[in-house]
């Protein structure tokens, strides 16, 4: 009951002093924590040699030695191992050289080389087709099987040719009206097959899988799928030739040692040429000429192991191969194919690529003839639409021609086209495949050329299209860039479909942006809606607009201009469904966060934005998943901070105001508003100096009300409480003393509302932990709360402790016991003349009181009622399983004492005798904590005003565990 009469009385300034840490001069030159560590490391090497002493070195490393390898002395026991094993130290494993050589193989082409496997996923998903598809399936043959262990080598070779002369007759299974899904999954089948008979050592039906599947590149028989089931034919006829190659590869082995990268056939054995010839006899004793072609080519690399020259020399006769194959879309198909080998295996030889191309302008006029258009009336196929079906392998022609390639051979291919009737195919893909630089160089020749093109064939859009694509990479001159802008938008403008118009539109929006100011782009806007809203065509065409959308916000920067552009709101409107209004909406939020560097009062920014964040915020309704929420609220948020009237701050408030009426449904944005709020009246102090008018006065209870009123709408019970707390201590520092009591009783009221279990990012957790850290916050700031003149002494502290109390805390929780301790160090700084800290012009309890005697008997009253309590619960703590708790709590106890109490008072230094050897008596007491504490009493002795610790000390027996 003597503690706090007794509290010690303490001097914060001297004893701020005494604690802070000694300063030391420091020059830039000497260690600092955050340079790199250098460690000088000394090693002694001892040298059994004869004749030699042990001798010492000393070497220095930036960065720390691994201390395994400095043991190992860099001699790591399996690497001798592995060198004992194999004498050429050097050679890897075959696995690793060969995933390096196809590496360095691939790197003979550049990064800027686009591959054709980034090719692939777009043809598959731009070429398909509803009508019924037919695969002849191989089903092998029961001959593969006739050769055992125990037969003669005559025999099985027999079997062998037998197979080889079958190769084209094995029996096969036409599989009819297929769906495209179901003919992709066969062809998959295959691809697997293929693999097993391979791992199964049955070549020969490997082989013959092969055959079948390029068989099926001659049918054209639903012309529009055919690039397609190229790109799903050609996967299998990659996948065998990996395996030949690896095969043969594989062969080459001598003493484990696989072939150095850049081999020569020099070093390949004789075994493996054999084999190697033996598969490009079988493959030339194929009938068909296109499975025969497609085969050859797929294995051309294995040249390598025959002969220097033998890739050169096949190349050309390939290419001449595929002067038989007359339907004009098969052979240009067999020549991307051929192209494309050629620069995986030999891309220096660029001669004989040339030579292919060159050879497909001479057959160009193949397209027009009356057999491709016999087949098209067949098909009901349009010659536009089967145009397109060239695209992705003249593309691909022309850009491994045009890799790297000389501005001369560009412009030679160029006058070629040039020269061709009917150029469109050639002029798109041309477009398509050569560079950016290079086409806009010369946009108003080409201009020219689409121009000249005819109507009928291949689309003048499309072409205009590719144009664009070109010049969004790459800037025309200076003087072209409107003329090109409106030649373009005249085709454009024109077009009828509202799908080929959007789809033009789309990719000539950027070159607008790029080029021109807001003029010209809201001009390019209007037609979009113009053409896209009759029969609400917009709805087809959601993709194309949001990347309109996207490509303006890429080039204007500038908000206040975007929403200037006449066109942009009304533009915003086509996206009438919510899902897709929501995303484009996130789009301009997400721009205007990146890009907006300083705050803004802009009302065609803030009316614009408003308008967009409301939308947000309206989509959201009961299924909205939580993280799509936060997502929007972080969104919202962005904005709101970068709201600022400046000085006006009423229009500061109104606008708060305004946003809380607008984003009610998202509890992050009206968090976000409290905080800005209780900003603003902090904003408000530091400009009136704490000085506060009758009108700034009434200013700051306005924002303070608006907290009031805001903070119950809230759900989190956690955020409401620090929300209370936090706008309490912005009402006090704002001498708002009335409204800061009603912020701290509606705290003191919401603390046993809170549940026992709370939801943390997903998971229930105990809410004891939150509890406790909150309240110690809410007792720092209640040391410099004002009494109430009509409420008594520490209204809102008893207040505290009567919620603290009727609590129902967890069976095995001390917090309550912690939480009294807590409360013991707020009373002890309660008494104290001056406090630790204060409220500038507001004057706390040490003032008010000036250390009144009935004050401190009412404190003291509080404070017997805490300690009963806390000793209450310490001898509820004497049962067995749970003594370690009750020694725990004893120290604790005992260390707040030893802090706040004055222990000169007899009563007290007895409770604190008493609780040291509580804390010891069950073993449970930590030795090393009680030393140390120990210790510090002894040290604090030392000081003049702390003389009585020695007697104290003398008291505190140390007990062993035993």
């Amino acid at each position: 009951s003597c503690y706090l009469r007794h509290a010690r009385s303490r001097n914060y300034v001297s004893e701020a002093e005494v604690c802070k840490l000694e300063s030391v001069p420091l020059d830039f030159g000497d260690y600092h924590p955050l340079k790199p560590i250098t460690v000088t490391e000394s090693k002694t090497k001892k040298m059994n040699r004869k004749g030699s002493t042990s001798s010492t070195s000393s070497s220095s490393s930036s960065s720390v030695m691994d201390p395994l390898s400095s043991v190992l002395d860099g001699t790591d026991p399996l690497s001798l191992f592995a060198a004992a094993a194999d004498p050429v130290t050097t050679a890897a494993t075959t696995d690793g050289t060969r995933k390096k050589r196809d590496k360095d193989d691939s790197s003979a082409v550049g990064n800027d080389f686009e591959p054709w496997s980034s090719k692939r996923g777009e043809i598959l998903a731009r070429y398909t087709t509803t009508e019924k598809l037919s695969i002849n399936l191989y089903m092998g043959s029961e001959k593969g099987k006739a050769a055992t262990t125990g037969s003669a080598v005559s025999e099985k070779v027999r079997t062998r040719l037998e197979e080889l002369d079958d190769l084209e007759e094995g029996s096969q299974k036409e599989l009819l009206n297929l769906t495209q899904q179901d003919y992709m999954n066969r062809i998959e089948e295959l691809n697997q097959s293929l693999k097993d008979a391979w791992s199964s050592d049955q070549k020969v039906k490997a082989l013959k899988i092969v055959i079948q599947c390029s068989k099926l590149l001659s049918d054209t028989t639903v012309i529009q799928f055919y690039p397609s089931k190229f790109v799903l034919i050609t996967d299998i006829l990659d996948t065998f030739g990996k395996l030949v190659y690896e095969r043969i590869l594989s062969m080459c082995m001598d003493n484990r040692v696989s072939l150095p990268d850049n081999f020569s056939p020099d070093c390949v054995n004789d075994t493996a040429k054999e084999t190697c010839l033996n598969w490009f006899f079988k493959i030339a004793s194929i009938r068909e000429l296109i499975p025969r072609f497609y085969v050859e080519a797929a294995i051309l690399k294995c040249n390598k192991f025959l002969s220097k020259i033998g890739i050169s020399e096949c190349l050309p006769r390939l290419t001449a191969m595929i002067r038989g194959i007359g339907d004009p879309l098969v052979a240009v198909y067999a020549r991307a194919y051929l192209c494309r080998i050629g620069m995986e295996v030999a891309p220096q030889l660029k001669e004989s690529l040339n030579k292919n191309f060159f050879d497909f302008l001479l057959t160009f006029k193949q397209i027009h003839g009356d057999t491709v258009q016999n087949q098209l009336v067949v098909q009901c196929v349009e010659i536009p639409l089967y145009l397109t079906l060239y695209s992705p392998a003249i593309d691909w022609i022309l850009q491994c021609i045009a890799y790297r390639a000389p501005e001369v051979l560009l412009t030679e291919m160029m006058e070629r086209c040039k020269k061709l009737g009917n150029n469109a195919l050639l002029l798109n893909s041309v477009m398509s495949a050569f560079r950016a630089e290079f086409i806009a160089a010369r946009s108003m020749d080409f201009i020219g050329m689409i121009k000249e093109c005819d109507e009928s064939g291949f689309p003048k859009h499309l072409l205009f299209c590719s144009l664009g694509l070109n010049l969004a990479l790459a800037d025309p001159p200076e003087n072209d860039r409107l003329q090109i802008l409106n030649e373009a938008w005249k085709v454009i403008t024109k077009l009828k479909n509202p799908q080929d118009y959007i789809n033009c539109a789309e990719v000539w929006v950027e070159y607008t942006c790029r080029h021109f100011t807001k003029r010209e782009v809201s001009t390019v806007l209007a037609d979009v809606i113009k053409h896209m809203t009759p029969d609400r065509a917009f709805e087809d065409a959601y993709p194309q607009l949001q990347s309109i959308i996207q490509k303006v916000i890429t080039y204007i920067h500038d908000f206040s201009l975007l929403f200037s552009v006449e066109k942009f709101l009304p533009f915003l409107d086509m996206f009438q469904k919510e899902s897709v209004r929501v995303e484009v909406c996130k789009c301009i939020m997400e721009s205007f966060i990146k890009h907006q560097q300083e705050s803004t009062k802009d009302p065609v920014i803030l009316n614009a934005l408003l308008h967009i964040c409301k939308t947000m915020h309206d989509s959201v309704n009961a299924l909205t998943l939580e993280d799509e929420k936060r997502t929007l609220a972080a969104l919202i948020n962005g904005f709101i901070k970068m709201v600022s009237f400046g000085r006006d701050f009423e229009q500061q408030l109104s606008f708060y105001v305004e946003a809380r009426s607008m984003f009610c449904n998202l509890e992050p944005v009206l968090v976000q508003l409290i905080h800005s709020v209780n900003q603003l009246a902090m904003e408000t102090r530091k400009v009136m100096k704490g000085n506060h008018s009758r009108k700034t006065a009434a200013f700051v209870r306005a924002c303070v009300a608006f907290c009031f009123i805001t903070i119950p709408s809230l759900s989190g019970i956690f955020t409401r409480l620090n929300l209370y707390l936090h706008s309490g201590q912005v009402a006090l520092a704002n001498q708002c003393l009335s409204q800061a009591d009603a912020f701290f009783k509606a705290a003191v009221s919401l603390v046993p509302e809170v549940p026992r279990m709370i939801n943390v990012d997903g998971k229930m957790r105990p809410s004891d932990a939150f509890l406790l850290e909150f309240l110690c916050n809410f007792f720092s700031t209640l040391l410099v709360v004002p009494d109430h003149p009509e409420q008594g002494v520490l209204f809102l502290v008893r207040g505290l402790l009567n919620v603290i109390q009727d609590y129902t805390w967890e069976d095995n929780s001390d917090d309550k016991v912690r939480i009294y301790t807590n409360v013991l160090h707020l009373l002890s700084a309660v008494t104290q003349e001056a406090y630790i800290y204060h409220v500038d012009k507001v004057d706390s309890n040490d003032a008010l009181y000036g250390g009144d005697s009935k004050f401190l008997a009412e404190v003291n009253k509080l404070c017997e009622t805490v300690i009963a309590q806390i000793l209450d619960h310490l001898k509820t703590l004497g049962k067995e399983e749970t003594l370690k708790r009750q020694s725990q709590l004893a120290l604790y106890f005992f260390n707040t004492i030893l802090a706040h109490g004055d222990l000169r008072n007899n009563k007290l230094n007895q409770l604190s005798v008493n609780l040291w050897n509580l804390a010891q008596k069950h073993g449970f007491a930590d030795t090393k904590t009680m030393v140390k504490t120990l210790e510090y009493i002894k040290r604090r002795s030392k000081q003049p005003e702390m003389s009585h610790f020695t007697d104290l000390a003398l008291r505190l027996p140390l007990q062993s565990r035993t």
